[in-house]
């Protein structure tokens, strides 16, 4: 899913989209989807998806 709402932002530009796929996933997903965006490969998600999530897991993504 992080996938998806990151290619919906991406038109905004690549730091806009990262911002607002962060903030959506912050803002809208539960503890249950947060726990299981830890889970993933992270080389499952767009280049946008991936530094999001980076942010809301408060990890570096090089």
């Amino acid at each position: 899913m992080a996938n998806q709402i990151a290619a919906n932002l991406a038109a905004q530009g690549e730091a806009a989209a990262v911002e607002q796929t962060a903030q959506h996933i912050r803002l809208y997903w539960d503890p249950r989807m947060k726990a299981a965006l830890r889970e993933i490969d992270m080389q499952d998600l767009s280049p946008i998806a991936k530094e999001a999530a980076a942010q809301v897991l408060d990890r570096k993504t090089s």
